[in-house]
C-alpha cells in the first residue's frame, strides 16, 4: 500500500507498507522533508511497523513521537502528517491529478443562486455526475451570508443592512457570516468527492484544500499561511476564512472567501461584531481584522482571480468548465423551494 500527504506549507510524506494478520507491516516512511539525526528514520519506521490497521492518525502520530530521540529535529513535517499520509494508504486514497478537474468562472448571478450552485455542485460531484471542479463565483447584488448554524438577528444588523444594500442569506456550510460586497471579495467554491480528503482529520483538510491557494498568494508577493481552524492570513492579519459541508452522497464542499477592499466602517454597521469576537484576533476595530487584498498586490480583483485559476490549473492540471444549463434550472429550483424562503433563512432566528 502507498500513501502520500503534502504538508501545507511543507513537505511530501510518503509511506510504502503492508497489512498482515491486522497489522502494519514492511513500513518505510520516505519524502522531501528533512530530518535529523539521519537514524530517527529507523526509528519511526519501527515505530509504525507493528501497530494494528485501525489505529487512527492520533494514535500513530502518538507512536511515532513517543519513539524519536531527543532533540530530534523534524523539517517540513510532523508526527500528524505521518500518520495522516498512513491512514491515506490504508484507505487507498487518491491524490489531486487523480481526478479531471474543472475550472468554472461564469456569470455572475445573485448570491441565492451562489448558494444553490454551491448544493447542486457538490451533490452532482458526489454523485458522480460531475467532474471535481473549481468555480469562481460572480455575482450582481450584494448581501451577507451567515453561517448555517448562526442566528439572524445576532450576527446582522438590519437597518445597517438595508442602509447599505446588502440581502440577508443563509448557505449550508457552518462557519462565520461573510460580507459580499460588489467587487470587494474573492470567494470560490470547491467540490470534492470524499476519498480526496480520506484519511485526514476534519482539521486538517481545511489547509490540505485551500493549500494551492496560498501557492497562488505567494507568487502574488503574499507571505500568507493558514491558521486553524478554518483562516487565511498575511503578515498583517487575516485574508480570508473557508467553512466546509460534506453531504451524505460523498461530495464535499469547500468554500473560502478573501477580502479584496473590505470597508471595515461599513462591516461594523452591516455585522454585529462583538468585542468578544473581535478580542481572540487580536485586535480592536473590524476596521484592522481584516486585511484587504488589493493594499497588499495593487492588483485588479480580476487580475488575481486569473492568478487563482492559472495557480490551480498549473498544480492540477485542470481544464476550463461551465455550469449547464441544467445545472442552472436545478439551482433556481432549490432558490425558489429553499434559500429564497423565510424559514430557510430563519432556521436559526
Amino acid at each position: 500500500m502507498h500513501g502520500e500527504y503534502k504538508v501545507p506549507g511543507g513537505k511530501l510524506v510518503v509511506v510504502d507498507l503492508d497489512v498482515r494478520d491486522g497489522r502494519i507491516v514492511d513500513f518505510h516512511l520516505s519524502g522531501d522533508f528533512f530530518l535529523e539525526p539521519d537514524d530517527a528514520l529507523a526509528d519511526i519506521d519501527a515505530a509504525v511497523n507493528a501497530l494494528p490497521d485501525t489505529a487512527d492518525a492520533v494514535t500513530i502520530a502518538a507512536a511515532v513521537r513517543a519513539a524519536l530521540p531527543e532533540g530530534a529535529q523534524l523539517l517540513g513535517f510532523t508526527p500528524e502528517s505521518v500518520g495522516t499520509a498512513v491512514r491515506r494508504a490504508l484507505v487507498t486514497a487518491p491524490g489531486w491529478r487523480d481526478f479531471a478537474w474543472e475550472v468554472v468562472h461564469d456569470k455572475p448571478v445573485s448570491p441565492r443562486m451562489n448558494l444553490a450552485l454551491d448544493e447542486v455542485l457538490t451533490t452532482r460531484v458526489g454523485d458522480g455526475r460531475r467532474n471535481p471542479t473549481l468555480r469562481m463565483w460572480e455575482w450582481d447584488e450584494s448581501a451577507v451570508v451567515i453561517g448555517s448554524f448562526q442566528s439572524v438577528r445576532n450576527e446582522v444588523d438590519p437597518d445597517g443592512a438595508r442602509k447599505h444594500g446588502y440581502d440577508i442569506v443563509r448557505r449550508i456550510s457552518g462557519g462565520g457570516a461573510m460580507m459580499m460586497g460588489a467587487n470587494s471579495i474573492v470567494t470560490y467554491s470547491l467540490y470534492v468527492p470524499a476519498s480526496l480528503v480520506a484519511g485526514m482529520t476534519f482539521a486538517d483538510s481545511y489547509a490540505f484544500l485551500d493549500d494551492w491557494v496560498l501557492q497562488a498568494l505567494r507568487s502574488l508577493g503574499i507571505d500568507a499561511v493558514y491558521q486553524p481552524l478554518n483562516d487565511i492570513a498575511g503578515p498583517s492579519g487575516k485574508i480570508g476564512g473557508a467553512a466546509q459541508k460534506r453531504l451524505a452522497n460523498g461530495g464535499v464542499l469547500h468554500h473560502a472567501t478573501l477580502s479584496y477592499d473590505m470597508d471595515g466602517q461599513v462591516m461594523t454597521e452591516v455585522l454585529r461584531i462583538g468585542r468578544e469576537k473581535l478580542s481572540d484576533k487580536g485586535t480592536v476595530s473590524a476596521a484592522k481584522r481584516v486585511d484587504p487584498l488589493r493594499s497588499q498586490t495593487g492588483m485588479s480583483r480580476e487580475e488575481i482571480i486569473e492568478r487563482f485559476i492559472t495557480t490551480f490549473t498549473d498544480l492540477y492540471g485542470a481544464t476550463t468548465g461551465h455550469i449547464t444549463d441544467e445545472e442552472y434550472a436545478e439551482a433556481e429550483a432549490l432558490v425558489a423551494s429553499k434559500f429564497a424562503t423565510d424559514a430557510w433563512l430563519n432556521r436559526v432566528p
